[in-house]
């Protein structure tokens, strides 16, 4: 045997190809290790990434209120999670108003304790108070009346005994609210001054199996960049372990400088078997190919882990301030100013509801469903409309209630009752505009529309607080505006009597004033009809005046207010002969109203106006300006 050592060209060519694979493999190894590190941080390492509250239920009662500090005593959105059988309701809104909605019955009080311990506490209902015509004298109780201590264990008694079970849902002071079957899960996201009520129907107890989750911030910020620097690193290795085997193949070749070589025997290619020493390289080839097909693949997956296990925001390293908002010009609330009615999204939903049940009421001619969330001069033109297209055909149906898109919010900053609130929507179809007036009278009440009026074409609104702050309400005698609101409607009438002979009539802006216009019109159509048959028989008057109706105003921005009022419009045709008598032949809606085919005294008809103005404050340089009205026959009646 020969024992000869390899030359030196082929010792360094194997201490070359030996460094390459080395690196090679040392690159796959430690790229494997920052791969799995930086997946396993995302996922087994990574933690839970909620923490839940269990609440614990021990009295039954029909409803359970979880105050906002146990919601928000982890940071984040929280999820409530509720299990019982049948419907389960679930709503949020001001704790404040929650609690006046509870106040006169039995339920369950989820709080806080200092040692940030959830306690559920069972609140007795709250005996209701009446107000008296007149005080009896400290320590005495009025004749016929029981003693202070006596009346308030009797009114205990009453109230726990008589303690109303009534149904969440659908209630107007709800911002919003959840209803599903057997398992309620609700996402929500609320402040400190808020809660959540849950209930069934109001009757049966509450569901006990509640909680309330948050989501863990479970920051891994080196899993981006482990995954990262390991598929580069995967990348290299394949790269220097191909640079390796194509440095291999290429050795193979004939030299043609170098060593001289010992002389060979000529080899028959067509003999067979593995002694003839005959070397093939497809082999070879078709390995070195496959081997860096399999290898190309390994990047690809490291990638795709990459991809998704570690290109969110919390998988890498936050070298990089977050941005600070830039300072934007809000308005103010005064000092002191109480919370808005509403917010925008709660009175969408409100004027949704009252357009809904109005549109119903409408087509069934149904007052007592009207009613139910109209009041004021809205619901009294609604019913005369309805006893006239009972009995009259072709007789116009009243506009709808716009309810979509609403334009303007602006709610009363008041957090106790009767709190109101004013809207203006918009009917894309017609290009028409309606403002209007809705109130709720206490806790447990529906909001009602109570003025409603079409905006003139080329009204401008005052400025106005945004929704989320609101308006205070101006008192009907308020000094601190032009006018008082309460004599608005009287200074109004007297223009549209008197004209420019009124006293008021510099107050009040002219131009634009198309109500003022319209009625000059319509009363001289219906004069020179009825000169036509009764000129030298009788007479027709008219006259206006303030309405039933009590003004509304709350405050713009600018000391001023818009205000609502009602203002009446009365006709008055009679006889002026004693042989001649009135007729209503011509005229259907008095006749159907009055219910006589004529009368020899004559008949009154009153028309109804529900007008919004803008007054101004009193250092101001503007006038009363009209911003929108309806008009609506209200009633008519023979002359006792």
């Amino acid at each position: 045997m020969s024992n000869r050592r390899a030359p030196p060209c082929l010792r360094a060519l194997g201490k070359v190809l030996f460094v390459r694979f080395v690196w090679a493999v040392a690159a796959f190894v430690l790229a494997a290790v920052m791969i799995g590190a930086g997946i396993a941080q995302r996922t087994i390492f990574q933690g839970p990434r909620t923490e839940t509250a269990t609440i614990s239920v021990e009295d039954d009662a029909p409803y359970l209120l979880i105050d906002g500090a146990v919601l928000n005593q982890l940071p984040g959105t929280q999820t409530l999670r509720a299990r019982g059988e049948g419907e389960i309701f679930a709503s949020y809104g001001r704790t404040a108003d929650v609690q006046a909605w509870l106040a006169d019955t039995e339920y369950n009080h989820v709080t806080l304790e200092d040692a940030d311990a959830v306690e559920t506490t069972l609140v007795e209902p709250q005996p209701t108070e009446t107000g008296a015509a007149t005080e009896p004298a400290e320590g005495e109780a009025a004749e016929g009346e029981a003693a202070p201590e006596e009346a308030a264990e009797e009114g205990s008694t009453d109230a726990a005994t008589e303690a109303p079970l009534r149904d969440p849902v659908g209630s107007d002071l709800w911002l919003d609210e959840y209803q599903q079957a057997d398992l309620l899960i609700a996402p929500l996201q609320l402040p400190e001054e808020m809660s959540v009520l849950i209930a069934t129907d109001g009757q049966a107890a509450a569901p006990a199996a509640v909680s309330v989750s948050w989501p863990l911030r479970t920051s891994t910020p080196w899993a981006g960049p482990l995954i990262v620097g390991g598929s580069i690193l995967m990348a290299v290795g394949v790269f220097l372990y191909i640079l390796g085997i194509r440095h291999a193949r290429r050795s193979r070749g004939p030299r043609r400088k170098g060593l001289p070589l010992a002389v060979t025997e000529p080899i028959d290619l067509a003999v067979e078997g593995a002694d003839k020493g005959v070397i093939s390289s497809s082999g070879s080839r078709r390995a070195v190919t496959g081997g860096r097909r399999a290898f190309a693949v390994v990047p690809a997956v490291a990638v795709s882990a990459l991809l998704f296990t570690g290109c969110s925001a919390d998988a890498w390293p936050q070298l990089v301030p977050s941005a600070t908002p830039t300072p934007t010009a809000t308005v103010v609330a005064p000092e002191g100013q109480q919370q808005p009615a509403v917010t925008k999204a709660q009175a969408e939903r409100i004027l949704t509801r009252i357009s809904a049940t109005v549109a119903d009421a409408d087509a069934a001619l149904d007052a007592d469903l009207a009613a139910t969330r109209l009041e004021g001069a809205a619901l009294e033109a609604r019913k005369t409309n309805y006893k006239l297209r009972a009995a009259i055909s072709d007789y116009t149906v009243p506009p709808a209630i716009l309810a979509k898109p609403l334009e303007v919010i602006l709610p009363q900053a008041f957090e106790g009752w009767p709190r109101s609130f004013i809207a203006v929507a918009d009917d894309d179809a017609s290009k028409t505009s309606s403002i209007m007036v809705m109130t709720q009278q206490d806790a447990w009440s529906d909001y009602k529309l109570s003025y409603v009026a079409s905006l003139e074409a080329s009204t401008t609104l005052p400025e106005l607080a945004p929704a989320y702050i609101g308006a205070p309400q101006v008192e009907p005698d308020s000094p601190f505006l032009l006018m008082p609101p309460e004599e608005v409607a009287a200074a109004y009438s007297d223009v549209i009597n008197n004209g420019e002979d009124s006293a008021y009539y510099p107050m009040f802006e002219a131009e634009g004033d198309q109500l003022r216009a319209s009625i000059a019109a319509d009363r001289q159509r219906r004069l020179d009809d009825f000169n036509q048959t009764g000129a030298g028989t009788g007479t027709l008057e008219f006259q206006s005046g303030p309405g039933a109706q009590e003004s509304f105003a709350l405050a713009t921005i600018e000391s001023g207010a818009i205000v609502a009022v009602n203002i009446n419009e009365t006709d008055t045709a009679k006889p002026t002969n004693p042989d001649a008598v009135i007729k209503t032949d011509n005229t259907p809606t008095v006749k159907t109203l009055s219910g006589a085919d004529q009368s020899a005294t004559g008949f009154f008809t009153t028309f109804s106006d529900q007008v919004f103005f803008y007054v101004p404050g009193p250092g101001s340089n503007e006038k009363i300006r009209l911003l929108g009205y309806s008009s609506d026959i209200l009633d008519a009646k023979v002359i006792s």
